[in-house]
């Protein structure tokens, strides 16, 4: 296999691997609104998929410029995720608890912004593994993972839209157990390393 062919597999590996926590919350995203419009939707995913690209780019740099800061800052990445996923996690749980006749959270753009540093804060460590390329294979791969997750997260908005018409107001709880449980994963696995 050539060079250029191992750097697309890869990239696309890496997405994949990166695009799960962007899947789980899309999922609870979803289940929060079960009637989402399709714009939404392609928000949602639409931001996953820049903060996925964005993260192990700024890590690349980091590598290239400033890596004993950011070796200093990666110690508080699972501390990060948890304090923002549990938050929003909370928040939702809290919400459909006080409106238990229509539980309806409304994902703000602040909320989704919080969502998409949260689920892709432990893609800087991936910008070590990319740390070998040049800045355009490391703009290829950031563009490959950005399109994975975007496509990812769009499948997590669709199975949540589907199972949350069928729960209802429970759907909201159920998402913020989601975000709480995916903010213990990343605290858990990041003390783990």
């Amino acid at each position: 296999m050539n060079e250029f062919a191992v750097l697309i597999v890869n990239s696309i590996l890496l997405g994949i691997g990166l695009a799960m926590d962007a899947f789980s919350v899309s999922i609870a995203n979803g289940l929060n609104e079960p009637k989402m419009k399709a714009g939404k939707s392609l928000s949602i995913a639409g931001t996953f998929a820049f903060f996925q690209a964005a993260m192990p780019l700024i890590g690349w740099l980091c590598v290239h410029t400033i890596i004993k800061y950011f070796k200093i800052f990666e110690k508080f990445i699972p501390w990060i995720a948890l304090i923002l996923l549990g938050f929003i996690g909370i928040k939702m749980i809290v919400e459909a608890v006080k409106n238990k006749e229509e539980a309806t959270g409304v994902l703000t753009v602040r909320l989704l912004i919080i969502q998409g540093i949260a689920t892709s804060i432990d893609a800087l460590s991936a910008g070590f593994t990319i740390a070998e390329y040049g800045i355009l294979s490391a703009l290829l791969c950031a563009g490959i993972i950005s399109a994975v997750t975007f496509v990812i997260s769009m499948a997590g908005i669709f199975i949540g839209r589907k199972v949350g018409d069928r729960l209802s107001t429970k759907a909201q709880i159920l998402g913020g157990i989601i975000l709480i449980g995916i903010g213990l994963e990343i605290f858990i696995s990041g003390m783990i390393k």
